[in-house]
């Protein structure tokens, strides 16, 4: 496609691949970057030199641009602002803070900055930061989230800023891609979609929740916290909910948290475990390689472009 985003990243789609903990690694960053879209190696907590290992595993892998997702207040974020120029990553994406502090030694590497907000005051504020485009990212999405639904936060920024934005949260197909394009995205960001991937590494239990999920199978926890989650219903999922119709001790909740995401991706505990994922969740019936989940998505979109 030409756009914006395709010409601005060098891809064939304008597709990211959301950067998820514990489950964006190089094996599906590679697949997605491979499949035409640019694919992220997640950040998140984890350490530098697992991060830097994945890089170099996923150059391995590809030689098409990929990202990496760095997570601002994590303890990590320093060491990773300086792995990702150390190693040539073409693209970095940031969340939970302002990348302003790495952005002139980020640009002069050449990497692409590209922050996910959930308002446009801190639209704006990235765009003046130097953000070369912003991830709009709406309450639909799994793991963290903000407040306001992709539907209504999209247009806003769009009308806000002076750079490409991307949309993010509650888009499973070709029909949501069209559907944000028409509010003005210049691109899509995907995440739950991904889980189910081939080339995804998670569990296959949690591939099996996420498969099996009905429409209005996930549920939000964590808001006392200040740190609201979205995630698939299971036990532990009732246990925040408990917890915090309780008025729990914000320190209780966040304790029973710990250590969860990795106990769904990787051991397969679908009780215990934090199962993040999306509300589009319901939409996704089977596995696919990622190029094939993102050729089936284009292809309906440009099919639904072209009946308009």
């Amino acid at each position: 496609m030409n756009n914006n985003i395709c010409n601005l990243l060098n891809i064939k789609y304008p597709i990211f691949q959301g950067g998820m903990a514990w489950v964006s690694d190089s094996s599906l960053a590679a697949a997605v970057s491979d499949a035409g879209g640019l694919g992220i190696i997640a950040g998140a907590n984890a350490p530098a030199s697992f991060v830097r290992e994945e890089i170099r595993k996923a150059k391995e892998l590809t030689d098409k641009p990929f990202g990496v997702n760095i997570m601002l207040l994590s303890e990590n974020a320093d060491e990773l602002s300086e792995i990702v120029i150390e190693e040539g990553v073409k693209v970095v994406t940031t969340g939970a803070g302002n990348p302003g502090k790495y952005m002139e030694k980020w640009k002069k590497a050449g990497i692409k900055v590209v922050p996910v907000v959930a308002s446009v005051a801190l639209a704006k504020r990235m765009e003046r930061a130097g953000a070369d485009a912003i991830i709009a990212e709406g309450c639909e999405a799994g793991g963290h989230i903000g407040k306001l639904t992709t539907m209504v936060l999209l247009p806003q920024v769009v009308d806000a800023v002076n750079i490409p934005v991307i949309a993010a949260g509650g888009i499973g197909d070709g029909r949501g891609i069209a559907a944000v394009f028409m509010l003005g995205a210049e691109g899509v960001q995907v995440g739950t979609r991904f889980l189910v991937a081939d080339e995804c590494t998670i569990h296959d239990n949690y591939k099996e929740a996420v498969l099996k999920a009905k429409d209005i199978d996930t549920v939000v926890t964590g808001r006392p916290t200040g740190h609201p989650v979205q995630v698939i219903k299971n036990k532990l999922a009732r246990e925040y909910m408990n917890l915090e119709k309780e008025n729990a001790p914000i320190e209780k909740i966040e304790e029973l948290g710990r250590g969860a995401l990795r106990k769904a991706v990787k051991d397969g505990d679908i009780e215990n475990g934090s199962l993040m994922a999306g509300q589009i969740s319901g939409l996704i019936n089977k596995r696919q390689s990622a190029k094939e989940i993102i050729e089936e998505m284009f292809n309906e979109f440009e099919s639904i472009k072209n009946s308009l």
